[in-house]
């Protein structure tokens, strides 16, 4: 059976990303683009694809699958081999319900909410994404080839270009991964809600790592490396540590976002119901609490539909707003740890991991 993707012949546009990005669903930041959340209202449990941010350290590679080889290599392993997508498509699939969500988001918020500014994109919570991720178990792949008992860790490399910084040539990307966590839930994703990877998203093979920071979900594959020693990247010596000098980043802290524009005018005098969706990498969301005075009460929101552990909770709440007026909304999330955001997040130069309780600001109108 051939496996072919509808990718199209132009070149990448927008800062090197593919897809449209309409104002109305996305703020561009250069080679990234961020969801608003609004856009998100009324579409499902999933981020529909052409709805779904994109992080890019680049720009996104069109790659042409009938030539495209997957080699799996490494000291880590007795019979490194290559894999095309068609052999891909035969082995064992199944279907992860998992995040993705850029380390930086919420990275605004270290300035206007804290005066702390920081470098780097300013998202504010619209670097994540939740989709069902099909594929294989990247163990089925790794045992494939031979996995042995001396391998240390998993090395993912993607086919985009080289990321130049600072004058600095840091090659592909490329973040390795302890073999537990390799072994444990990760996916080598083909399809993205129940379709092929779009190429923004990692066509034809990404990895997707659960509960962890999105750099780990390599995209657009190239290779794997199993390593009988410790694996040295920028990525995880340079890039994605807090602070700098201490151990890479991995899980992701929780959150909660408003599907609300930012500074929304609702009417007076009528019930408003306000929905949203909060996460943890910790594990699964048991309670949201909402204020709709600035933090000096709080409420139970309610929660529906589904809550996997890597994914996300939708909830809500129905606010009947006392008058026309300036309203401060406030959204918290506890996930099954007992872990709940704070007020104010601990700072860092990189702005990475905000988990504070974000100030969504409305103004309601006269009706």
């Amino acid at each position: 059976m051939a496996y072919e993707h509808p990718m199209g012949d132009g070149p990448p546009v927008s800062g090197g990303i593919v897809k449209p990005l309409p104002p109305e669903w996305f703020v561009a930041h250069g080679t990234n683009a961020e969801t608003r959340w609004e856009a998100l209202a009324g579409t499902g449990y999933h981020v529909p694809n052409d709805r779904f941010f994109v992080r890019n350290h680049t720009a996104t590679p069109l790659i042409d699958v009938a030539g495209w080889r997957l080699r799996v290599h490494g000291r880590g392993l007795r019979a490194p081999r290559t894999f095309d997508y068609a052999e891909l498509r035969t082995m064992p699939q199944v279907t992860v319900e998992a995040a993705l969500e850029c380390a930086g988001n919420g990275r605004a918020f270290f300035a206007s909410q804290q005066g702390t500014p920081t470098p780097g994109t300013p998202w504010r919570l619209g670097g994540i994404g939740v989709a069902r991720w099909g594929g294989v178990p990247l163990a089925e792949v790794l045992r494939s080839a031979g996995l042995t008992s001396r391998a240390v860790d998993v090395l993912g490399t993607g086919l985009d270009a080289d990321y130049i910084c600072g004058g600095v040539n840091h090659g592909r990307v490329r973040r390795p991964l302890p073999i537990a966590k390799a072994m444990d839930d990760v996916l080598l994703a083909l399809d993205m809600n129940g379709e092929p990877l779009p190429p923004d998203h990692g066509f034809p093979a990404r990895l997707i790592v659960p509960s962890w920071i999105g750099v780990a979900s390599i995209k657009w594959l190239g290779e794997i490396e199993v390593s009988d020693e410790p694996i040295r990247t920028p990525w995880n010596t340079v890039f994605y540590r807090m602070p700098r000098w201490g151990p890479p980043l991995t899980t992701q802290v929780p959150k909660s976002a408003f599907e609300l524009p930012w500074d929304a005018a609702p009417p007076a005098g009528r019930e408003l119901e306000l929905r949203g969706r909060s996460w943890s990498g910790n594990g699964r969301v048991e309670r949201v609490e909402i204020s709709v005075d600035g933090g000096a009460s709080w409420e139970r929101a309610t929660l529906h539909g589904p809550r996997p552990a890597a994914g996300w909770a939708r909830w809500r709440y129905t606010w009947r707003p006392p008058g026309p007026g300036g309203y401060t909304l406030l959204a918290r999330a506890t996930d099954e740890t007992g872990t709940t955001q704070p007020l104010r997040a601990p700072f860092n130069a990189d702005g990475y991991l905000f988990g504070a309780v974000v100030a969504h600001p409305v103004r309601v109108i006269a009706a």
